[in-house]
């Protein structure tokens, strides 16, 4: 159990979800948090990331850390999508064990599952058929951390979970237009394409020099502003989306799955997710001077046959609900106040047709999510408008 002056690491404390944990936590009265930006500790290097857990030796890990980006990004950076993540999520959980870590959460994505999964997917259909070509790596790489997580628990009686989340949006979302997910890049379509219908070119200029697209920021010239975005299906009081916009899409306010995070990583054991009261009770944690047993197996749960095949102990979290991306589209306009026109591009893919998740898990074990979309979308707005100094 993590006291509220235990040692937690937030790794990705400035992402998406990263920030979002970091700041329950810090509502929870959970103090004692430590972060490290990309610049200065770079979770790829594997010497670094030893000297860190050396250094400051932290009770429990959340690993929100990854190499992450939409269809595109995933169809051109697919060595980086999972050598990337593969590395950071080896250094993290091999120097968490070694460093006698108490408790770990790992955060993977609903990617993991099958292409052609029977919807609602439950967590058991993980490894049943093939995975979604355009995300594949990625895929893998998160495939790879939850039973990087399930197998030490299994040989060492660890205590580390894996969290599967939905699609994310919120505070701190990543609006770049090469290599963002599809609700902030589509929301920053729109408005881009409002703005010069309505010659407000003030305000892209500010949009971006925040945010500048393929080295092309607010200084440039309108032609040069216009050609690149043009490249990005945004014109004139008209946007072209990838796609059909029939494939359906969950999602999940980015602060809804920060409070499933911290509901899990202070209250959900690995015990607690197999059904068995007592398994490695007495083992979760190293000893106290961060000296590791390995060859210990009390507790381990591939030690008892009775119990026969431990696996899919990750947690889905989600809504439960979907929508097709031509309706959030048609919602991100409302909000936007976008009186143009939205087309899409049948040429391009769609990725995977459906993803909704199964969430009676995560329910059984105590979460709920709040936000609805219709308000979130608004949030989203709200903080984008707000962060681009406008």
């Amino acid at each position: 159990m993590l006291s509220k002056d235990s040692k937690i690491y937030v790794a990705g404390h400035r992402g998406l979800v990263g920030s979002a944990i970091w700041n329950n936590l810090w509502q929870r009265g959970y103090h004692n948090l430590v972060g490290r930006t990309h610049s200065q500790l770079d979770l790829t290097d594997q010497v670094a990331v030893r000297q860190f857990f050396d250094q400051e030796r932290p009770d429990a890990v959340v690993l929100a850390a990854a190499f992450v980006g939409g269809i595109m990004a995933n169809s051109l950076y697919r060595a980086d999508f999972i050598m990337q993540n593969m590395k950071m999520q080896c250094n993290v959980i091999s120097e968490a064990y070694a460093h006698g870590v108490s408790k770990l959460l790992f955060l993977g994505s609903t990617c993991i599952y099958p292409k052609n999964a029977p919807q609602p997917m439950k967590e058991d259909c993980l490894l049943t058929s093939p995975l979604e070509y355009t995300n594949e790596e990625y895929a893998i790489a998160k495939i790879a951390g939850l039973k990087m997580c399930e197998s030490y628990n299994l040989q060492y009686g660890t205590n580390y979970i894996a969290v599967m989340p939905t699609n994310l949006y919120g505070p701190n979302d990543n609006f770049h237009l090469e290599n963002s997910h599809v609700m902030p890049a589509m929301m920053r379509k729109v408005y881009l394409a409002r703005l010069i219908h309505e010659d407000r070119w003030d305000l892209i200029a500010n949009d971006l020099g925040k945010r500048p697209v393929e080295g092309v920021g607010g200084a440039a010239s309108r032609d040069a502003i216009l050609s690149v975005l043009s490249k990005y299906g945004i014109y004139n009081n008209k946007v072209v989306l990838w796609g059909t916009g029939t494939p359906l899409r969950e999602f999940l306010w980015s602060e809804d799955m920060a409070d499933a995070s911290v509901h899990v990583l202070l209250n959900v054991d690995f015990s607690d997710i197999i059904g068995i009261e007592k398994y490695s009770s007495v083992h979760y944690g190293a000893a106290t001077d961060g000296a590791v047993d390995r060859n210990h197996s009390a507790g381990r749960g591939g030690a008892i046959p009775s119990l026969g095949e431990i696996r899919n102990c990750h947690i889905n979290v989600g809504t439960g609900k979907e929508l097709t991306i031509r309706q959030l589209s048609e919602l991100v306009v409302r909000v936007v106040g976008f009186e143009g026109t939205v087309e899409f591009d049948a040429t391009k893919p769609d990725g995977t047709m459906r993803k909704l998740i199964d969430v009676t898990k995560l329910h059984s074990l105590g979460w709920t999510h709040k936000v609805e979309i219709d308000d979130g979308v608004q949030r989203l707005f709200d903080w984008y408008r707000k962060n681009v100094k406008m």
